[in-house]
């Protein structure tokens, strides 16, 4: 079993909520991690996400047209970089291909998420 941590902007709890689901899934082969900024964006509030980053073998991001603007979450893919942990980049809708800084994202789809899991080593 995989621990995965979800990066998204605030205003997209609806999908997070949908990933959620959807690793709650018999089958599925992740477990999910809700880390969400809920209180101030502040120093306290980055040590909790990179312990749970690390903690983490894998960062899926959810991206919207509000990641472009969502500074807990591009602070949330830096942080996962830094770390080393692997990142698989989703479009939250099919309509909507925004493109965010340093990550590059794929349909969401069970097979992407499968596949994502199956590449990580055992950290």
């Amino acid at each position: 079993m995989k621990t995965i941590f979800v990066a998204f902007a605030i205003e997209d709890e609806r999908l997070r909520d949908f990933l959620k689901g959807q690793s709650l899934h018999t089958r599925s082969p992740f477990e999910y991690i809700d880390m969400s900024v809920k209180e101030a964006y502040d120093a306290n509030w980055q040590a909790k996400v990179r312990t749970r980053i690390r903690r983490s073998d894998g960062v899926i991001v959810l991206v919207t047209k509000n990641s472009p603007t969502s500074t807990g979450q591009k602070w949330e893919i830096a942080c996962a970089k830094e770390e080393g942990v692997p990142i698989l980049a989703l479009w939250g809708y099919k309509e909507d291909y925004t493109r965010l800084a340093g990550v590059t994202p794929v349909a969401w789809t069970w097979p992407a998420i499968e596949k994502f899991i199956d590449s990580m080593r055992d950290r």
